[in-house]
């Protein structure tokens, strides 16, 4: 797969201004959950998520683990997912979250009051878990919807790998979408064929009006290692929050068709995503430096003229 499905799906997001963004969150959120059939992308992974948000399921033989619980109306949708399936609502033992906006983790409060889940996230997703979605910290504070606050939130060390059941996830910290967000990696088999698994998280760079990533240059760094970071990931099988920014239809399309299951395979997957997202960061950046040209433009110059003492 070329680059350019990732350029264009992260450059739409990186290019939307902070009001058009919050404004997409409000009008899409009848077509992100929209309805969709659950169904296995491979070995003990199964998509159970509606149509526009990802919500992972992995099947740990020991308990089942769910990856983000999408907005607070797509809770209902995932339990049902979960049971078409012929899994137990009751399995999940644990709820992992990519970062903490209102449309991946505004269902995680009812999932895990359904379930009785453990609710695992890193040190700063979690704070914002508990907030509700309203950290001052995240570069989107004050333009997008809050949830209900997410309570007893077990922190996870970025780079612990953590294991449930037989299966080993590990959790890498990439803030700068959220200063929480986090990839999860973890392998995938069936039979003797075994894939590493990338869960990662959304690398957009989107803020409120009142947030500039040039004004915060140790933000600004952390963002770019995160997208270091997601570029030299072992990298077979790409998902997203947003499943449309990795091309996954597309690949499940080919899939489903003829392909087979190479269709969802490519090593080089996270590299391209990596790259989408700088060029991304970088458009940010540049429309912020063009805002604060055209304001240094816009402001009256002051002129001062030296009047005579009077005599």
């Amino acid at each position: 797969m070329s680059l350019r499905p990732f350029a264009i799906a992260v450059l739409a997001f990186a290019l939307m201004s902070p009001t058009s963004y919050a404004e997409g969150i409000s009008t899409d959120r009848l077509a992100w959950n929209a309805p969709q059939a659950p169904f296995r992308i491979y070995g003990n992974t199964w998509y159970v998520g509606p149509h526009g948000l990802s919500s992972i399921l992995v099947d740990t033989g020991h308990g089942l683990a769910v990856f983000d619980g999408d907005l607070p109306e797509s809770a209902p949708l995932i339990e049902e997912h979960i049971r078409a399936l012929g899994f137990h609502v009751r399995d999940v033992k644990w709820i992992l979250n990519s970062h903490a906006h209102v449309d991946h983790a505004g269902g995680i409060r009812a999932l895990q009051r359904a379930s009785g889940a453990q609710v695992l996230s890193s040190v700063a997703g979690a704070h914002e878990l508990e907030l509700g979605g309203a950290d001052p910290d995240d570069p989107l504070y004050g333009s997008v919807p809050y949830y209900t606050p997410v309570k007893h939130v077990r922190v996870v060390r970025n780079g612990e790998t953590l294991h449930l059941g037989n299966a080993a996830i590990t959790a890498h910290y990439t803030p700068g979408h959220t200063p929480g967000s986090t990839a999860w990696t973890w392998i995938s088999c069936e039979g003797t064929r075994c894939l590493d698994v990338v869960y990662a998280d959304s690398l957009t760079a989107v803020s409120a009006p009142t947030f500039r990533f040039s004004d915060h240059p140790l933000y600004l760094a952390g963002f770019r290692r995160s997208i270091a970071e997601v570029a030299v990931l072992p990298c077979d099988i790409l998902l997203t929050p947003h499943p449309g920014a990795s091309g996954f239809w597309e690949r499940i399309e080919r899939r489903n068709s003829a392909a087979g299951v190479a269709a969802l395979i490519d090593a080089s997957a996270c590299r391209k995503y990596a790259a989408a997202a700088a060029a991304g960061l970088n458009a940010h950046l540049a429309g912020e430096h063009a805002g604060a040209a055209a304001a240094r433009a816009a402001k009256p110059t002051v002129v001062y003229r030296r009047v005579a003492a009077p005599r």
